[in-house]
């Protein structure tokens, strides 16, 4: 048994019918003549056989009574595989269209709490004689940097634990866990002070910078009403994916002397403006939250160790060059403000309050009187395996893609995943926001284009080896 942390319960606490707080990876696999028998019956299989290294798929949710601490990890419990790992068959001609809708009526439904917080949906029909693999992973179980090393152990890219399978351990009575939330809560007993102390030190750091009544140490603004923005009233989720060659991105962020984080949020930047004066007809800076790991080690497989940037998005700059120098000083300023308040202050007095606690407070920020105040949307880059790609039961994983939950506040996640030679963009809407969530995707891909054209490189993009092409929609994506 162990305790969550204070992140990992915010990302059950937070959840409710319409806010779901799972995650989505998507992987396609390519069948070559060896693996043409590669059916359910033997990914199931495959998966059985890594089950000991893949240890966050053993964890059992416990609940604590009375909401007196942290819920636990039960961390070794049976997995029944055939309720765990599920057949999906995509209607012809099994493109990316026909993906990315299975993928969003997967991500419609939540997890049940019951079992460990996690299920493989084996698809297919997919043209080119592929198959998917669509995993929905609860964000309480593990973030965007673990779940990069979690698939790295899975698809045999690293060694994992040596230990083999481990037996169940007992469901633990009502009286242990209160007893061991009693002991834990005095074991920690230090913890508030020494996360008044962080804080404090972080308000002198404020005090003491030259910076301190510039706008780098403020928060950007009162973000704008929009589109996306409205409190979430159905569970059903859409899902649009694209997929560029990182060769043609980092090219272009050498070009331009920034990162690809950079390039990302300038991508995105020039897309919303499309879509806002698409929907809004007009376009006014908007705010981000960008999820920044605090723990980026190779052999981090669960819980979540993040921080949270709210970065400033220039949409209203009409010049895609101008968008990405604007997105490049707003990322610099968060993570001054990162650097002067502490990487770890909210996490510290996450880990400090209890949910009877925190859940009021959550319930307040995610109400709909809250809408108005909270920033446009969620925006995430994580560094997926990028050694080489990696096969499962011989079967060779040609693409990643990810995507993050959707706010109460807001219909719209960007998430940007690489994966050795590819940077794999993923959007999730509700079914309010856009009309079509191919809009936001074709309209990234149209910025990056004249983002190189402004940057005097080619427009024609590397044509990435993928199963799935482009997709047309029927409105007009030039930034």
């Amino acid at each position: 048994m162990k305790w969550l942390n204070g992140t990992d319960a915010l990302m059950l606490s937070s959840e409710t019918p319409n806010v779901h707080l799972h995650t989505l990876k998507v992987a396609v696999i390519e069948l070559d003549q060896d693996c043409r028998n590669f059916d359910i019956e033997a990914f199931r299989a495959a998966i059985g056989a890594r089950l000991h290294k893949l240890e966050p798929f053993c964890y059992q949710l416990v609940e604590v009574p009375f909401k007196f601490h942290h819920p636990m990890w039960r961390e070794h419990c049976d997995v029944e595989l055939t309720y765990h790992i599920r057949p999906w068959r995509l209607p012809a001609p099994g493109g990316r269209r026909e993906l990315d809708e299975a993928i969003g009526q997967i991500g419609s439904a939540p997890l049940d709490r019951s079992r460990p917080l996690w299920e493989l949906y084996f698809v297919e029909g997919l043209s080119g004689g592929r198959i998917a693999v669509v995993g929905k992973i609860h964000h309480a179980l593990v973030d965007g940097v673990g779940a990069a090393n979690l698939m790295a152990l899975g698809m045999d890219l690293r060694p994992g634990p040596q230990r083999g399978p481990q037996p169940p351990d007992p469901v633990p009575s009502t009286r242990r866990l209160i007893g061991w939330a009693l002991a834990d809560h005095v074991r920690h007993g230090g913890r508030i002070p020494r996360a008044i102390g962080y804080t404090a030190r972080g308000l002198s750091r404020v005090r003491r910078s030259s910076r301190t009544l510039s706008e780098v140490l403020r928060r950007p603004f009162t973000p704008p009403p929009t589109f996306m923005n409205h409190h979430l009233r159905s569970p059903k989720r859409r899902f649009a994916s694209i997929s560029l060659a990182l060769a043609d991105v980092k090219q272009t962020g050498q070009r331009l002397g920034v990162t690809v984080n950079d390039l990302v949020l300038a991508m995105s930047t020039g897309a919303l403006r499309t879509l806002l004066l698409r929907y809004d007809g007009r376009a006014e800076p908007l705010s981000a939250v960008i999820p920044v790991s605090l723990d980026g080690s190779a052999d981090r497989f669960s819980g979540n160790c993040a921080d949270a940037l709210s970065v400033a998005l220039p949409v209203d700059l009409e010049h895609a060059l101008e968008r990405v120098r604007g997105c490049r000083r707003s990322a610099m300023s968060s993570k001054e403000r990162q650097r002067l308040r502490g990487p770890e202050l909210a996490s510290r007095w996450l880990d400090c309050a209890p949910p009877v606690i925190a859940e009021p407070v959550i319930r307040l920020a995610s109400s709909r009187k809250a809408v108005s105040t909270m920033p446009n949307l969620i925006i995430s880059n994580v560094r997926g395996p990028f050694e080489r790609r990696g096969r499962v039961g011989g079967a060779l994983v040609t693409e990643i893609y990810s995507v993050g939950h959707l706010a109460p506040w807001s219909g719209l996640n960007i998430t940007a995943w690489s994966y050795v030679d590819q940077l794999n963009v993923s959007v999730l809407t509700d079914d309010a926001t856009v009309e079509d969530p191919h809009e936001v995707t074709e309209a990234m891909r149209a910025e990056f284009v004249e983002i190189r054209r402004s940057a005097g490189l080619s427009e024609q993009l590397t044509v990435v080896e993928c199963a799935m092409a482009p997709i047309a929609v029927d409105r007009d994506v030039t930034p």
